[in-house]
């Protein structure tokens, strides 16, 4: 009885509009739109790209030959220098198509329009080149076999410091905003769980009518949904985080396994919100859609779907709100993945989505079972 009541609902919910609507293609047509508007500005702003400038020869400088070839070669090459006349030079710099020009004339010198962090890396990279050129001139001088030796030297690398990445994870912070889409593929599932309750109450649906006047016990008949309808949301969640990280290249971080995992269980949690709300009251199919609608955005809003800042605001004057908000905790476990290098905070975030799905679902039967009806 329980397999053919699964069986059903597994076709059934194959016909609903709603769920092929909402929950596969509207993600699909979001996530494109977002991968137009956002895919290529953490490129184009905050990551560090070769430093355009220009070369000017009074005189030829081997030597400065040497030392700019060597930084402008390989992918985490620090210049791209074009070596030019004087006007082109100034033609360059004028349409902003170098950022500073390079005076070799014994000594470097620099010439910029602007301030920024690119001419500040160039000013730093001809005081350094001044600097050592004159240790190099004196030794010379000085002691002419000493001078492999200090060049030795001053070409070995000196840190300081020790650079230790803080994670292996995808930086870029427009992430943000298609976990936040996956949220709302997941609270969505919402409106999955409603036609839940709606379908087994007797008094807002002819199917919920049917079904109370059979002899199956409610709760296999709930049970059967409900599974039914959890594996449904979760090949929907599997199709939202394939399409984004397959079709249009998002970069969730190294635990793609993981990420699936957590969306799933994020997915589940959205049909057990929407299973809740159901159960609640006697209201008319209608309103209870609105209001699961009306919630599950206030949640994807207050997890900062529309503002990608929105969390932090709520955290500095509502820190337990985000605690409790389904859409915040499921974006927050997706960035522990991605930025964590254990699984302590994700695994905390996803206890507590599993306890709250499980005092849903608990609610939702308690309240569906206890229904009665005069007549139908």
């Amino acid at each position: 009885m329980f397999l053919h009541n699964l069986k059903y609902e597994l076709c059934c919910s194959l016909r609903v509009k709603d769920l092929i609507i909402w929950l596969i293609l509207f993600p699909m047509f979001l996530g494109t739109v977002f991968k137009i508007a956002f895919g290529s500005i953490y490129e184009k702003v905050d990551s560090f790209s070769a430093i355009p400038a220009a070369v000017v020869e009074v005189q030829e400088d081997p030597a400065l030959h040497q030392v700019l070839d060597s930084l402008t070669e390989g992918e985490d090459a620090l210049l791209d220098v074009q070596y030019v006349s004087a006007d082109e030079a100034d033609a360059l710099l004028r349409d902003d198509k170098v950022k500073g020009i390079l005076h070799a004339d014994g000594r470097l010198s620099l010439s910029v329009t602007d301030e920024g962090f690119e001419q500040t890396m160039l000013r730093t990279f001809a005081e350094q080149y001044n600097a050592n050129r004159t240790v190099i001139t004196d030794c010379a001088m000085n002691d002419p076999a000493a001078v492999p030796a200090v060049v030795e030297s001053l070409r070995a690398e000196w840190k300081p410091v020790t650079d230790l990445p803080l994670s292996d994870g995808n930086p870029n912070y427009m992430v943000v905003y298609f976990t936040n889409l996956l949220a709302m593929v997941a609270m969505y599932g919402s409106i999955t769980g409603l036609h839940i309750t709606i379908q087994n109450q007797g008094n807002l649906s002819k199917l919920g009518a049917r079904k109370c006047c059979s002899p199956t016990p409610k709760s296999i008949s709930l049970c059967a949904s409900l599974l039914g309808s959890m594996l449904v949301q979760s090949v929907c969640m599997v199709i939202a985080v394939s399409f984004l990280h397959f079709i249009l290249k998002i970069d969730f971080g190294s635990r793609l396994g993981m990420v699936y995992l957590t969306s799933v269980v994020g997915g589940i949690l959205g049909l057990a919100f929407g299973f809740w709300i159901g159960s609640i009251g006697r209201f008319q199919t209608g309103t209870k859609t609105g209001i699961c609608f009306c919630v599950s955005m206030f949640c994807c809003f207050c997890s900062g779907l529309m503002v990608g800042n929105m969390k932090m605001i709520i955290a500095r004057f509502a820190p337990w709100f985000n605690k409790i908000n389904p859409a915040a905790l499921i974006t927050d476990s997706l960035y522990y993945l991605n930025i964590d290098s254990d699984y302590s905070r994700w695994s905390g975030a996803m206890i507590t989505m599993a306890v709250m799905t499980v005092v849903l679902i608990l609610l939702g039967f308690i309240i569906s079972r206890r229904k009665k009806y005069a007549s139908l």
